[in-house]
């Protein structure tokens, strides 16, 4: 989860107009995102603040990157500033990927709270998010079950591997490049990968469904908190502020 306090001061910003004499304040409501990529940033931006905010009713703080490090706070502290932020004791959620990989987390701490206000479901939310974030490597776990593919990946080995002597466990990137074109591992991958890809996200349709609908909350949640944050408006001489 990344903690973007860049986004937070860029995003949720107070906005100062040019000009001489000053209305009152005002919300400002803007338009939502339209890249993915700035959607993202804003719905981090305001997770940053209400972790923030979440912390800061306990007396504590995220340290400022930029700011000189005080090393004379006391690992007890540290640990307070964790179980805070990250919950304490055993996490309450767990999702078994078909991967086989375990992904855990907390119900409780900053975190936790700050996707309940932003998603509405932080339970949901989490083992929608985490499927959907590993729907690649589910296709690359089921392309490496495919006969023809294991055949390839059998030549690549046999390629790469010195003919005195154990295959590295890195190759030299450029044998490992020609190697997987000359076994044609490379064309399989670019065949395979893609339609294991989308009979996975099909599989996963709903979960897909979900996980749009959550992330839709957020975004609007995230333009309200936007909106709450005062806007100072100023008026060019002679304006009527009414």
């Amino acid at each position: 989860m990344r903690l973007l306090r860049a986004f937070a001061a860029a995003a949720l910003t107070v906005l100062v107009l040019t000009g001489c004499s000053t209305a009152p304040a005002q919300r400002a409501v803007p338009p939502l995102p339209r890249t993915e990529r700035d959607r993202d940033d804003l719905i981090d931006a305001a997770q940053q603040v209400l972790v923030d905010r979440c912390l800061a009713r306990q007396g504590l703080a995220l340290p400022n990157a930029s700011a000189p490090q005080d090393h004379s706070a006391s690992a007890s502290q540290d640990r307070r500033l964790q179980s805070a932020l990250f919950g304490r004791g055993h996490p309450e959620l767990s999702v078994t990927l078909a991967t086989g990989y375990t992904v855990t987390a907390h119900t409780d701490g900053c975190l936790a709270a700050a996707e309940r206000d932003l998603y509405g479901d932080q339970r949901l939310w989490f083992r929608t998010r985490v499927v959907v974030n590993n729907l690649r490597a589910e296709a690359q776990q089921r392309m490496k079950r495919d006969p023809d593919y294991r055949a390839a990946t059998a030549r690549w080995t046999r390629c790469a591997t010195p003919t005195h002597g154990a295959r590295p466990g890195r190759p030299d990137p450029a044998v490992s490049t020609r190697c997987a074109r000359e076994s044609g591992l490379t064309r399989l991958r670019a065949r395979l990968e893609p339609a294991l890809l989308a009979r996975v996200r099909a599989e996963r349709h709903g979960q897909l469904t979900t996980y749009r609908q959550l992330r839709t909350r957020a975004l609007r949640r995230a333009a309200d908190l936007y909106a709450e944050r005062p806007v100072q408006v100023t008026l060019k001489k002679g304006s009527d502020p009414s």
